[in-house]
């Protein structure tokens, strides 16, 4: 059975984790698969927005138990290249230009808060758990951390990580680490509606504003972060599909991007 399913239609690539017998924890080769396929849905034709769910009870346990064993006898280099190759798959999923939707169904464990916390939107079910589980093992959320404090701020990241409690999907939204929890059955209701408001917006635009909230989040502001603003949307307003867009709203009719 493959670790990874990955579908595409109407515009949608779904990449869903498939170690449910393993509560969908991930190994190196997983963490392989999941850059790759992040790194294929950020350039491939017609992709407008990417989904990543899982099967099974548990949505991530994060790090596979039979992987952890391995790595307690690997070298501090082995060590290292080990988590460069997580960081890269994290970097992959934060950076995709398309929209990522995370669909949390069950627990996220240590590297699965990761996951979450990458993604552009993410809609739990009420009865999902997440815990920053890594100092339970005397090891720490290291890699994970700069997108899980970004998402849920420093001052819950830092209970989480030195306490490894379990929380709530409702706290985990009071956090900002998720933006809606629902019944389990209405995830996927949240998932379209999300992905229909996604489809209305130009793709380009789309890439470019998670570009501009990324580095917008990350820099003081100061002359150089207006300056490049101004820039940025100078680019916009020049490019074919912000010409088209304002062209479009001007003459009451929908953009070219919407089909139909």
């Amino acid at each position: 059975m493959s670790a990874l399913l990955i579908t595409t239609a109407d515009g949608v690539r779904t990449i869903t984790l498939n170690r449910a017998e393993r509560h969908n924890a991930f190994d190196d080769a997983l963490i392989a698969e999941l850059t790759t396929a992040f790194k294929d849905a950020a350039t491939a034709p017609g992709v407008r927005a990417v989904v990543l769910d899982s099967t099974g009870k548990s949505f991530s346990a994060g790090a596979d138990l039979e992987w952890m064993k391995r790595m307690a006898s690997y070298s501090q280099a082995e060590n290292l290249a080990d988590a460069q190759a997580l960081s890269d798959m994290l970097e992959a999923i934060d950076a995709c230009p398309r929209p990522v939707i995370g669909v949390v169904q069950g627990a996220a464990y240590g590297g699965g808060v990761g996951l979450v916390a990458c993604c552009d939107l993410v809609v739990a079910a009420e009865g999902a758990g997440f815990c920053l589980s890594e100092v339970k093992l005397g090891i720490i959320p290291a890699v994970i951390s700069p997108y899980v404090v970004r998402a849920m701020g420093g001052r819950a990241a830092r209970r989480y990580a030195v306490t490894a409690e379990l929380f709530d999907a409702a706290e985990a939204k009071a956090s900002g680490l998720v933006h809606e929890v629902v019944p389990a059955e209405r995830l996927g209701e949240v998932r379209d509606r999300w992905l229909a408001r996604i489809k209305a917006n130009g793709p380009d635009a789309m890439a470019a504003a998670k570009t501009l909230i990324r580095r917008a989040a990350d820099q003081p502001l100061g002359d150089d972060l207006r300056h490049w603003t101004a820039e940025q949307i100078a680019q916009r307003r020049a490019s074919d599909e912000g010409k088209e867009g304002i062209r479009a709203f001007l003459e009451k009719r929908k953009p070219s991007w919407i089909e139909g």
